[in-house]
């Protein structure tokens, strides 16, 4: 039986153990299955581009699972266990929940090329229907170099127009991650096309509901960020689901909002984990539910000028038992069959030689399932002499170049 207030360290372990963290990775081969399993705790899989150590929907994979397949997302698409929306951002999503997000289909709305071009938008949904799926390269009309960033152009912004509306669907071409955009009905399985839309608001609370249990316990925001929900609409329907018995309201130590605890959220006795995580992956995408979960501000750094970084380029958040004690900052020096740990920072309140062995483990398990011969650990940071002289060889104490630390 719950309490009616956790502690803050209760809280910590009913979230972990939501996500999966309080069990034991596999062993032996894993494949689809276990990866249904995950999305039984997760739902989402948010995906990100950038590939200076892996692209980020990898790593909660391998957070939870350890070494696997690297084809296992691509593999779970194309058998239609997953597919990809504007869910938690651009995501990997359960295909068993796409009928709950067709709602957003209907807030689309009217974009600028509409109104700029009449009629292209429906000339570029032909084309596709008769002459097969396309990256945006192929329609491209841009004449000069691309912008930064969202800087789409036309044939860009009306392929994103029907696949928000889900007229088009999208998979990933392997070889360089680029949206591959076809008829819905050619991607996404004919059983799943065929179940009922729900009304938009059966289908927002059930999202709430699946949400409550992959957190474990939350606050109204918390929720509502899961699935990119808006907060206001979203009140009356957490109140529908205390009233059912779904969600139970408790209090959290230093949380200065109400929390509700999913009726199926456990809290095991302790958590003994050990895990780099993505800056993208769901125990840390939220941030101010990191801060209030383990005391962990976290500010990407990717769009931060090299000079003004503090920790670091691509830097993932070190878990270790209940408590995120680190911060590495990481790449994958391919060329040189080398994982870089450019920084390794330690949180205050936390001894970089109580976990620095168990994390050197995953570094070189990392390693090797990214196929990298070895770790190199740079002299950069408090966490790094401890993590250095738990790296198996001496070659991994090799100080990085400086100028690419601060690429």
């Amino acid at each position: 039986m719950f309490a009616e207030e956790l502690s803050r360290a209760q809280a910590r372990r009913v979230a972990l153990a939501a996500q999966g963290f309080a069990e034991d990775r596999p062993t032996g081969r894993i494949d689809r299955r276990h990866l249904r399993r995950l999305l039984d705790r997760m739902g989402v899989i948010q995906i990100d581009s950038v590939n200076v150590l892996v692209r980020s929907q990898e790593l909660p994979l391998f957070a939870r699972l350890g070494p696997h397949q690297r084809s296992l997302i691509f593999d779970a698409t194309q058998a239609g266990d997953l597919y990809e929306y504007w869910v938690h951002e651009a995501s990997h999503a359960d295909i068993r929940h796409h009928h709950l997000h067709r709602w957003r289909v209907r807030r689309s709305h009217h974009w600028k090329i509409e109104v700029d071009r009449p009629g292209y938008v429906e000339a570029v949904y032909r084309r596709i229907a008769e002459g097969g799926p396309v990256v945006s390269g192929e329609l491209s009309e841009r004449v000069g170099r691309k912008g930064p960033w969202w800087d789409w152009d036309d044939a860009k912004s009306a392929l994103e127009l029907l696949f928000w509306q889900g007229r088009l669907a999208a998979t990933r071409r392997p070889q360089d991650f680029a949206r591959v955009y076809d008829l819905a009905e050619r991607v996404i399985p004919a059983d799943v096309l065929a179940r009922p839309t729900p009304p938009e608001s059966e289908a927002r609370k059930a999202l709430l509901e699946l949400a409550g249990r992959y957190l474990g316990v939350a606050t109204i925001d918390d929720l509502a960020d899961y699935h990119r929900q808006k907060v206001t609409p979203c009140k009356p329907l957490v109140a529908e689901l205390v009233e059912e018995g779904a969600l139970r309201p408790v209090r959290v130590e230093g949380w200065g909002k109400p929390a509700y605890l999913h009726r199926e959220a456990r809290l095991p006795r302790r958590v003994d984990a050990c895990a780099l995580l993505s800056p993208f992956d769901p125990l840390c995408w939220y941030r101010d539910r990191a801060l209030r979960l383990f005391g962990f501000h976290y500010r990407i750094e990717i769009y931060t000028p090299a000079a003004q970084r503090r920790y670091g380029y691509y830097v993932l958040p070190v878990l270790h038992g209940d408590t995120l004690v680190g911060r590495l900052d990481l790449k994958a020096e391919r060329a040189a069959g080398e994982l870089h740990v450019r920084a390794a920072h330690v949180e205050p309140g936390s001894e970089a030689g109580a976990w620095a062995g168990r994390v050197a483990g995953e570094l070189a398990s990392m390693a090797a399932w990214l196929g990298l011969g070895r770790v190199v650990v740079a002299d950069r940071g408090d966490a790094a002499p401890s993590l250095a002289a738990a790296v198996d060889t001496p070659a991994n104490r090799q100080p990085i170049d400086p100028a690419d630390a601060g690429r």
